[in-house]
């Protein structure tokens, strides 16, 4: 039964990264791709090393998985805030139908120190 459960959670994780790299191709901007890529695959790689521990079935595997979870769930969304934070920095254009830009007036783009 572990083994089946196991199957699952890896079979939807891979479709979660799949879904992710789908977002990286497809997505206007490098902050949308940051989003959808930090979400998806965070979760995703989750899901895999959740099922890789209902697959192994030992207690050592389900501590090293669920070490690898967690720091899965905090370092994924920093590195994705981290390069969106750079990017925006180095004046990465943002999407023609962005609406909101809330970093505007508190952090300096190159084009931004260029009109002034």
């Amino acid at each position: 039964m572990t083994d089946v459960i196991g199957a699952v959670l890896i079979g939807l994780g891979v479709f979660l990264v799949l879904l992710a790299g789908i977002g990286l191709l497809r997505f206007p901007d490098v902050f949308i791709r940051s989003s959808a890529t930090t979400k998806a695959a965070g979760l995703g790689i989750a899901l895999v090393l959740a099922g890789t521990a209902f697959a192994i079935g030992t207690p050592e595997a389900a501590v090293k998985m669920s070490i690898a979870i967690v720091l899965q769930f905090v370092g994924a969304p920093v590195s994705g805030h981290v390069i969106a934070r750079a990017a925006y920095r180095a004046g990465a254009p943002l999407w023609d139908r962005t609406v909101t830009d809330e970093l505007q007036g508190f952090v300096e783009r190159p084009h931004e120190t260029e009109v002034r």
